[in-house]
């Protein structure tokens, strides 16, 4: 029997979707109406999403079965502490870039509102979803949206780099079809619970073609997760895109690292049998690369947009690096990090927004070029020795303050969560007193270090540029963008003040996934069940 309860998890799908549907019937004429099913529904998903993350931290799955069908038959639908903390993440950011949108965005070209609530449909179906082939039904609902918004506002650049974004991701679509078609031929089943349950029985003969079906499969996670080198088309379709576009955007390179830590951990783990471990090197080292690839981008920089989407690749390669440790302790510092960087990259590209505004169309010239060849304006006025400083209007007072916290997040300096959340990654490598450490994870810890680094070099040279050594305009601002900027951040001095108890959240969500037990009884009711032998 299903509880009322439960039905609650399939709400998050089934709140964007009627509401897109009926932004749909209304029209872009009925402006009014489409607004407010809008805030309706971004409202609506928050207070499910806090009610689900309260619900979510016990050991207990929670498992909607639609048509009460068994798991490895039917479609189902499972809500855990990571599902929680996904659909959670998804609806702040959701929230915060509706509403910078209201601003003029979202008048800027057609059916804004409808691809918004389906691209919140794809997202939330993708962290609640059991099933490899439903995995790939809300990707494809996710992705379908997300070239509209990569394209909404037209302009040759935008254009330019939607088409590059939607090719790769087709292409991307593709071998995640191919892959799950060779694992339903060699295992007869898409149920990810039920594939676990078998994968340490798959007969030899059958076990390398299932391998390379799942890796087949991963590749198309990690094309969507950004990896190095197939993350070449992230930076400039981020920085193209519309700032609340940008914002929800951020998170999609998520979804594919939340593929991997949940597909990975599930098949290749402990209970993998003679698979166990398979493609943890890769993972590892491709995180790696994917940091000091992203930490370069982020250094050669010549604008603000671009510098957030090499951002990105930082934050997915920390990410993926973290999950190929192998490590509970590791993985649950990395779901802190996870948060913390959804929250400031998203505050980040509505920031530039702001920051842009005031600026003149094309001054996107470093500081340090500045200073070699001089601004022609550096002469001391000898006449008026009294006036020392220059007064910085409130409004961009206010913009630096935002761009330092986010500099501050991204490069994991105290005393913020980004900090907590690098420290949490690395205590657990070095291991107990006297233990030796791995080559490898001297490698990683050095990444993080080198990276923050890199993102204190390259933001503070661009903060000076910006605020300091050519002093922007008096950008005109409202309160709808002002808003969810400072409600982004404030978020992230909560993780900061409240990091007790996100860790203890993190580090049981780490542990569960690690030891997928409760996870398989929960979706499975049991043993899972077994069809006939394929021909």
């Amino acid at each position: 029997m299903i509880a009322w309860t439960d039905h609650l998890v399939a709400a998050p799908i089934l709140v964007p979707m009627f509401a897109g549907a009926l932004m749909i019937l209304a029209g872009d004429r009925r402006r009014g109406a489409v607004v407010a099913l809008g805030l309706a529904s971004t409202v609506t998903l928050l207070g499910l999403a806090v009610l689900l993350l309260g619900m979510a931290d016990t050991p207990e799955v929670r498992v909607y079965r639609k048509g009460d069908w068994p798991a490895a038959f039917g479609i189902v639908l499972v809500h855990d502490r990571l599902s929680a903390l996904m659909l959670a993440l998804v609806a702040v950011l959701g929230l915060a870039a509706f509403i910078f949108s209201l601003a003029r965005w979202d008048r800027a070209g057609t059916h804004f509102h409808p691809l918004f609530q389906f691209q919140l449909m794809g997202l939330n179906g993708a962290f609640l979803t059991g099933d490899l082939f439903n995995l790939f039904v809300f990707f494809e609902v996710m992705l379908a949206a997300s070239y509209g918004l990569a394209l909404h506002g037209s302009g040759t650049a935008r254009v330019r780099a939607g088409l590059h974004y939607l090719v790769v991701n087709l292409v991307a679509s593709l071998l995640f079809l191919v892959g799950v078609s060779v694992v339903y031929g060699i295992s007869g089943t898409l149920s990810m619970a039920d594939l676990a349950a078998r994968m340490r029985d798959v007969a030899d003969a059958d076990r390398a073609l299932l391998e390379a079906g799942l890796a087949v499969m991963g590749v198309a996670f990690l094309i969507k997760a950004a990896i190095w080198p197939l993350g070449f088309w992230l930076p400039g379709t981020y920085a193209a895109a519309a700032a609340p576009a940008a914002a929800i955007l951020s998170i999609l390179s998520k979804v594919g690292v939340y593929a991997v830590l949940r597909v990975w951990l599930l098949l290749f783990g402990e209970e993998g049998g003679a698979s166990a471990g398979f493609g943890a090197t890769v993972l590892l080292a491709g995180g790696l690369l994917t940091i000091a690839f992203g930490s370069v981008a982020v250094l050669a920089a010549q604008n603000l947009p671009r510098m957030a989407g090499a951002s990105v690749l930082v934050s997915s390669g920390t990410l993926l690096a973290a999950v190929g440790t192998g490590q509970a302790a590791v993985t649950g510092g990395a779901l802190l990090y996870l948060a913390t960087s959804v929250l400031a990259l998203g505050s980040l590209f509505l920031l530039i927004e702001l920051v842009e505004r005031g600026r003149e169309v094309g001054a996107d010239v470093l500081a340090v070029t500045r200073e070699a060849f001089g601004s022609g304006e550096d002469k001391e006025d000898m006449r008026e020795p009294e006036a020392v400083g220059v007064a910085i209007p409130a409004m961009v007072a206010m913009l630096g303050l935002g761009f330092m916290a986010c500099t501050l997040l991204l490069a994991g300096l105290p005393p913020l969560s980004g900090f907590l959340a690098k420290f949490a990654i690395m205590a657990p490598l070095l291991g107990p007193a006297g233990a030796p450490v791995s080559g490898a994870s001297w490698a990683f810890i050095a990444a993080l270090v080198l990276s923050g680094l890199a993102t204190v070099v390259a933001m503070v040279r661009t903060g000076i540029d910006i605020f300091w050594a050519s002093p922007i305009a008096v950008p005109r601002v409202s309160l709808l963008e002002v808003a969810p900027v400072g409600l982004l951040l404030a978020l992230c001095a909560v993780l900061t003040v409240a990091a007790g108890p996100v860790m203890d959240y993190t580090l049981a969500a780490a542990s569960a996934l690690h030891a997928p037990g409760p996870y398989l009884e929960g979706v499975l009711g049991g043993a899972a069940a077994q069809p006939e032998p394929r021909p």
